[in-house]
């Protein structure tokens, strides 16, 4: 595949779209720490172990680090799906399942859903588990 044909896939602009995502985690897990423990904590170095003890905080925190668990394997799948192509598909419904799912998952973790929000952890996995087929057969 040519570069041309990379920048112009779909799988690219999802990848764009994904690294807004691990942005937006990081940034409101920044936000909602620094609302618990103050400015000065967050521009300082943070020698102190503190950790924010409030549950948006920690909700926050937890969700991210979730997202950072999977978000290698979807970054390697998306690449390789992008270029080796994908004429069935599968592998950019696999990869939009991903990504819808954890979009969904934010709320439902910062909320304390239980169960559904193990639906939708599922439901991101099975995404991977598409593009993972889609390469392999």
């Amino acid at each position: 595949m040519d570069a041309a044909a990379l920048v112009v896939s779909p799988f690219v602009t999802l990848l764009a779209w994904s690294v807004v995502l691990l942005v937006f985690h990081v940034s409101l897990q920044g936000f909602s720490s620094t609302l618990e423990l103050g400015s000065a904590w967050n521009a300082g170095p943070r020698d102190e172990e503190r950790k924010p003890a409030g549950k948006l905080a920690g909700r926050s925190s937890r969700a991210s680090a979730n997202f950072r668990e999977t978000y290698p394997a979807f970054i390697g799948l998306v690449l390789a799906l992008a270029i080796t192509g994908d004429p069935t598909g599968w592998g950019l419904t696999g990869a939009w399942t991903w990504f819808a799912c954890r979009i969904v998952y934010i709320p439902l973790y910062l909320a304390g859903v239980a169960y559904i929000r193990s639906l939708i952890w599922l439901g991101s996995l099975a995404g991977l588990l598409i593009m993972v087929a889609t390469l392999v057969f």
